[in-house]
């Protein structure tokens, strides 16, 4: 009789873990855990718990870190730019102490890191280009923090890692001789010291011959250590963003987490620049007024440039134009009654029975002076930041409202950047570049640093605004704000009135 091994069952509720990677999704014990070093390859999610505010908190925070990381790279900073101005971001948004910093904030730190990069491991797991784009920025900062990180604690946290690396023997050195030095571009002032490794973990430093093969092993020098442990974090992490995205039809159960996942999702597009109320104005800098629009608007961004342009030009705008404007101007520091004022000598061509009728009521919703109890305490709408303007509907016939460099073709685009004074071939060029690839937020930015080219240089040679006050525009207000500031250089302190116009949106 035929010897049968007993059929081990596999509940169907249950996951089987097939491979090692998988266990971020399996035996998740509901604990705080413990980060004993900076450095984190995220390979098992988080398993304690935050409230759902801190879940959206920590996600925005680190979307806004990638997005700066992403734009280094659209502007082509070198990497010691990139890793000078990204240090004030990181410090801003997403800090991360050493052992040796004694912070009293060092677990939060820690914790704040592990969960926003879950948080947005799932929300851009949705698709190929999403995933893609996630791994590679990650894989960024995950370089640019090892870099870094204190010589000693690196060297404990790649101890840590278990990787599958093996040490070259004094009898295998021997062996290889010469051969394992020409190859590896070994110098005399270098430590002797060199890993195998599969040749399949390293094939960036095959292609480039940077490495000794010998029977499906790579001999590497320990120089490129550090390289092999940021191309194993970028393997491991798209492959856990494979599993990531077979999680994600369980997630959508959660009436909780999807929508901020989606959000997070559309975010990328352009990160949620927050906004809390007087945070886009200019203070006592200058009067805004119904009058003083007109001379005010060459500071504006594209987009609401195009809606003056179309006020004036017609004396008319539609709704969600309005809108888009009313807030603007109530960002700016614009008051209600003083809106109104605008609203109505703009609207020259219709009779103030047809005004009171049909749009005051709309100018003061907005401001919160009327409707629900919600809206009045409220205070009405917050401006609008440039990741609602880049994912709201698509402007229809008559209609101005949106972003420009969305929603405009690159022939009816470049005329209008003409007509607001850009007409460097250059920038241009990489606006018709940043349209093409999407990178709308980018072409904005990319046009404030044209126009403001001088005052930008004078800021940063003499060290008069810090770096974190000269990060990437993700709202309208703060294009105007810091344009105003720029041009009136030694007349307006920056400290008085702030710089940054971001805090807490809609």
């Amino acid at each position: 009789m035929l010897a049968t091994r007993p059929i081990t069952r596999i509940d169907t509720k249950r996951r089987a873990v097939l491979d090692p990677e998988k266990r971020q999704f399996a035996k998740a014990q509901w604990k705080e855990q413990e980060y004993t070093t900076r450095m984190n390859f995220y390979a098992i999610p988080p398993t304690g718990d935050i409230s759902i505010e801190q879940f959206e908190e920590w996600g925005i925070a680190r979307l806004k870190v990638l997005a700066e990381l992403e734009s280094c790279s659209y502007r082509s900073r070198t990497p010691e730019e990139t890793s000078t101005y990204m240090s004030t971001i990181l410090t801003k948004h997403l800090p991360l102490s050493s052992n040796t910093s004694r912070s009293s904030s060092l677990d939060l730190e820690r914790k704040r890191d592990h969960y926003s990069h879950w948080t947005l491991r799932l929300s851009f797991s949705a698709t190929e280009d999403l995933r893609k784009r996630f791994a590679r920025l990650e894989t960024q900062l995950f370089k640019l923090r090892l870099q870094q990180d204190d010589a000693r604690e690196r060297r404990a946290f790649i101890e840590s890692l278990g990787l599958d690396w093996s040490v070259v023997s004094d009898a295998e050195k021997e062996e290889l001789g010469e051969s394992l030095r020409n190859a590896t571009g070994w110098r005399r002032d270098e430590e002797q010291a060199w890993f195998k490794v599969p040749f399949e973990q390293v094939t960036e430093l095959v292609e480039s011959r940077r490495c000794l093969l010998r029977g499906g092993m790579a001999y590497v020098h320990v120089r490129e250590q550090l390289g092999m442990v940021v191309a194993e974090f970028g393997r491991r992490l798209e492959a856990g963003l494979e599993l990531a995205s077979r999680a994600l039809p369980r997630l959508d159960e959660d009436n909780r987490l999807a929508p901020i996942l989606t959000h997070l999702s559309k975010s990328f597009a352009a990160p949620d620049a927050a906004y809390a109320e007087g945070e886009g104005s200019i203070g006592d800098a200058t009067a805004i007024t119904a009058r003083s629009i007109d001379e005010l608007s060459k500071f504006f961004p594209l987009c609401m440039q195009n809606l003056h342009r179309e006020l004036r030009r017609s004396s008319h705008l539609k709704h969600y134009g309005r809108l888009q404007y009313t807030l603007f101007l109530k960002g700016l520091g614009m008051d209600m009654n003083e809106c109104l004022v605008f609203w109505r000598q703009s609207f020259k061509l219709m009779t103030d029975e047809k005004f009171n009728k049909e749009y005051k009521y709309n100018v003061r919703h907005a401001y919160g002076d009327v409707g629900g109890d919600a809206n009045r305490r409220g205070r009405g709408y917050s401006p609008y930041n440039c990741q609602k303007l880049l994912t709201e509907a698509l402007p229809g016939t008559g209609q101005h409202h949106g972003c420009p460099y969305r929603t405009f073709a690159p022939d009816q685009l470049i005329p209008l950047l003409n007509a607001t004074g850009i007409s460097d071939s250059a920038t241009l060029k990489g606006v018709r570049e940043d349209v093409t690839k999407q990178r709308y937020h980018i072409a904005c930015n990319r046009v404030f640093e044209y126009k403001n080219k001088d005052q930008l240089k004078k800021v940063k040679d003499q060290g008069l605004w810090p770096a974190s006050e000269l990060d990437t525009i993700l709202h309208p207000n703060t294009y105007f704000k810091r344009g105003f500031l720029l041009a009136n250089l030694g007349l307006v302190k920056s400290g008085d009135v702030g710089v940054d116009g971001e805090g807490q949106s809609q």
